[in-house]
This record gives structure tokens, sequence and C-alpha cells, in this order.
């Protein structure tokens, strides 16, 4: 259990004013139960307890305040997987430029035929296949 600071504890009022208000609640017990065991809540948690206190018309708008500026002081927790695939491919123009007058000249070289699809597929070349791009444009020069 984690030792509950000195002074005045704003959760711990609304809670104890959310819990006169509806005896019933099992949301706001629940909430209690976990503050008392852990001593604290999550973002989230915190952000029920103020829409739930925000119905009660006889609660001091200061705590109300003081809880909301809580929850904003807290850090935002951001669970998606970063996506790896989002990178933006760095495509080289004097290979794609090469690519062009090689199949103007010969277009039925299938080895730059078969390049040209990988970078149109993949939106990139590996530096072995702009060497290999390079080699065959300079043989032709």
């Amino acid at each position: 259990m984690n030792k509950k600071k000195d002074g005045l504890d704003i959760i711990d009022k609304i809670l104890a004013s959310c819990y006169n208000h509806n005896k019933d609640a099992l949301f706001t017990m629940s909430l209690m139960h976990q503050y008392e065991s852990r001593g604290w809540l999550t973002k989230k948690q915190l952000q029920g307890l103020h829409n739930k206190a925000s119905k009660i018309s006889d609660l001091p708008t200061g705590l109300l305040a003081t809880l909301e500026a809580t929850i904003n002081k807290m850090p935002n927790r951001d669970k998606t997987p970063i996506n790896a695939s989002n990178k933006t491919p760095k495509t080289n123009t004097s290979v794609i430029h090469w690519i062009e007058i090689i199949l103007l000249k010969y277009p039925q070289h299938k080895t730059v035929i078969a390049l040209q699809a990988k970078l149109k597929k993949e939106k990139e070349l590996s530096a072995a296949d702009s060497a290999t791009i390079e080699k065959i444009f300079k043989a032709i020069k």
C-alpha cells in the first residue's frame, strides 16, 4: 500500500461525496476500494470520477476544478504500436532516370525491367540493386 500524502486529499473528498450521493453506485465503490488499497487512480479512472462528480449539484466547484487540474497534469499514455511501414521511402531520382534511359534504348532488358517492377512494388531499391542499375547505365553510355 502506498502512503498517502499529508494535507488535503481532494480525490478522497470527491469519492466520499459521490458515495454519499449514491451509496449503491458500484463504480464509485470500486474506485474507493482501489484508491484505499493503492493510494492512486489512473487518468481514465479520474476522468470517470470527474464525470460522476460533475453530476452532483452540491459539490463545491473548487474540488472539481482541482480534480480537473490533476487530470490535466497526468501524462497521456498512447499504447498503439508503432508501425514500421509508416516510414517514407527514399527514392533516388537518378536511379529512376537511369532506368528510363536504359529502357528507352533497350526496352527488353530483363534485369532492368525486374528492378523497375521491384521499385514500383517496394518504392525503394537496395544499394546492390542501385549499383547494378548504375553499372548497366555506364555500360550503355
